[in-house]
């Protein structure tokens, strides 16, 4: 495997004992840089303690367990996407999921309305380039209903998340149905909540709703790719100032990484890691973010 000359399997001394929650490998739909066990390799070497592996076309919890068995000093764990391809909104996908140890539930991502809404005004051909096209524009979803409330099978879902003590994912939801889905979910008593990529332009969340979400207990993901030329969202320096606004308490590092074309996820999240220590980012607040942070939202 080629891996970009620029990172030379030099990890930043923070990686140890840190945990990177938004990474993709392959097997997938869509090309990527590393296999699951690539990755976890790399991450081991790096000194880390463990990886959330996500996958939009399939679940991933399966593939965890098999690593695991395997590498049983790595906490890896997976879950399951709420898009079409694994039965969309379907209560009955994530009671099953969570059986079988799904960590996290993902909103849907790919199979979104907010996520199609972006992609029909902002082209990006180096993402979610199956061989043959998925066939899902037509077939867009959203977690409200007509009445602009909580669908009742999603409520089952939080439901289901919260007796299980798992992990809820916004995914690609719009900001509004963020907003509405943390207000019902901490209603059904979930505790783990995890606000996807708050910067990144598929779904970008307003400084004043990242404040609210973070003052309600869940966690704001601060995305590497978000920074990067696929989106140029946000700049380094404007991603340490926004966890200067939030506090790193409530924030999580990840990159979002695992496209051919960016660096593998682990040499990724050591150059964000060195790139926010650059712009006055305490090393402190970095174990807080990739360390105790996300595994507090785990454990």
């Amino acid at each position: 495997m080629n891996i970009p000359s620029k990172a030379q399997n030099k990890y930043h001394p923070l990686l140890k004992g840190a945990y990177e929650l938004h990474v993709h490998s392959s097997p997938s739909a869509f090309p990527r840089i590393q296999t699951d066990w690539e990755l976890i390799e790399e991450a081991r070497k790096a000194g880390m303690k463990g990886l959330v592996i996500k996958a939009h076309e399939g679940v991933s919890y399966d593939r965890a367990t098999l690593i695991r068995s395997q590498m049983p000093d790595m906490k890896v764990y997976g879950g399951l996407v709420c898009n079409l391809f694994t039965g969309g909104l379907s209560s009955h996908a994530v009671d099953m999921a969570l059986r079988m140890g799904a960590k996290i539930i993902w909103m849907p991502t790919i199979s979104a309305e907010q996520h199609a809404k972006y992609f029909a005004e902002y082209s990006q051909e180096r993402f979610f380039n199956s061989e043959t096209p998925l066939g899902d524009s037509d077939s867009c979803l959203t977690i409200l209903n007509e009445s602009n409330e909580v669908k009742d099978e999603v409520k089952r879902i939080l439901y289901l998340i919260a007796s299980y003590d798992a992990v809820l994912a916004t995914g690609h939801l719009s900001p509004h149905e963020v907003d509405l889905l943390v207000e019902e979910a901490l209603d059904i008593g979930v505790r783990r909540i995890l606000i996807q990529h708050a910067d990144l332009g598929i779904a970008q969340i307003p400084m004043d709703l990242q404040k609210k979400l973070s003052s309600q207990g869940c966690y704001i993901e601060k995305c590497y790719l978000a920074c990067g030329e696929d989106f140029n969202n946000i700049t380094i320096r404007q991603m340490a100032e926004s966890i200067q606004t939030l506090g790193s308490k409530s924030c999580i590092l990840v990159t979002d990484y695992g496209q051919p074309h960016n660096l593998p996820p682990v040499q990724g999240l050591s150059e964000f890691v060195t790139e926010l220590l650059n712009e006055g980012i305490s090393e402190d607040m970095v174990k807080e973010m990739i360390a105790a942070n996300p595994e507090s939202l785990l454990f």
